[in-house]
């Protein structure tokens, strides 16, 4: 879904709220196509509260820390120009709960940026829900391993750049990532490249790699899977887990080859502004939209 786009006298659009936005992170300027960085805030819910832990798999053991109304946060990063957002419902896959639909109708009402949806998502059906509730995309990962053609049949009928495929990966042994399922509780024994790139020959639009061994530490990104994944995919890849510095950030779209960068504590605990990682990035010859 693209946002409407208006050139000024001069024949070059300005930045104003009604300028093209597209999932894909590309953005039009002069008659061309400059494809920028993207920074997304990720909200984790859980019993529709914003939640964070400090890895995956809390939610049943009480161990997460609840940090405020999903709506009113996805206000708050749409103020601050995020590129867009990410929600998760974290248990929803293994407790077999739908997605908040309400949730995701209100914040699409109310927000400009593009919206990814995950957590429950198992059928055609869910997508199409999903996408009229008002997402942009829809992020499948326990349903996508349990049954790997529903990527395909989600392409087929909604086209690829609306299938995000997010793949939890846990080092092994050195070199070597695992993929897990529900929530990061159950190992699946697939090897996290070979599902990547099995996921976008399936016809995934963007791959999500999120890292069990780093997130929610702010210790930094995993770089080396993040690389590997970036390299073997024609797809845009999504660095998620690990963010605690601005450095963190730069380093994983330079080194780790990334996309996008996606992002929880450092934005909901204040630490940084979208705004702050951007202009921090773009200090630092990285594309980004200001």
């Amino acid at each position: 879904m693209c946002r409407p786009y208006s050139k000024g006298t001069s024949g070059v659009g300005d930045w104003n709220p009604s300028r093209i936005r597209c999932p894909s992170g590309a953005e039009y300027y002069d008659g061309l196509v400059v494809l920028a960085k993207r920074v997304i805030p990720c909200l984790d819910v859980h019993d529709r509260q914003v939640t964070r832990g400090v890895q995956f798999g809390k939610a049943e053991a009480g161990e997460l820390r609840n940090v405020g109304d999903p709506v009113e946060l996805a206000l708050r990063y749409n103020a601050q120009r995020a590129d867009e957002m990410v929600f998760f419902d974290i248990t929803a896959s293994a407790h077999g709960r739908a997605t908040i639909i309400d949730v995701i109708e209100r914040v699409a009402d109310q927000c400009f940026m593009p919206l990814t949806v995950g957590g429950g998502i198992r059928t055609v059906d869910d997508m199409h829900t999903m996408l009229k509730s008002g997402a942009d995309k829809v992020s499948i990962n326990s349903s996508a391993i349990a049954t790997p053609e529903l990527i395909r049949a989600g392409a087929e009928k909604f086209g690829s750049q609306c299938i995000v495929v997010s793949i939890d990966a846990k080092r092994l042994a050195p070199g070597q990532w695992g993929v897990f399922a529900q929530g990061g509780r159950k190992a699946t024994g697939l090897d996290a490249l070979e599902w990547a790139v099995r996921a976008c020959e399936l016809g995934a639009g963007e791959i999500v790699l999120n890292s069990i061994d780093a997130d929610g530490t702010k210790a930094g990104y995993d770089l080396e899977i993040t690389r590997r994944v970036s390299e073997s995919v024609g797809v845009p890849v999504v660095a998620s887990g690990g963010a605690g510095k601005l450095e963190h950030m730069a380093a994983v779209l330079r080194e780790g080859k990334a996309d996008a960068v996606l992002a929880a504590s450092i934005f909901h605990f204040g630490e940084f502004t979208v705004q702050q990682v951007k202009e921090f990035l773009a200090q630092h010859d990285i594309p980004v939209r200001l």
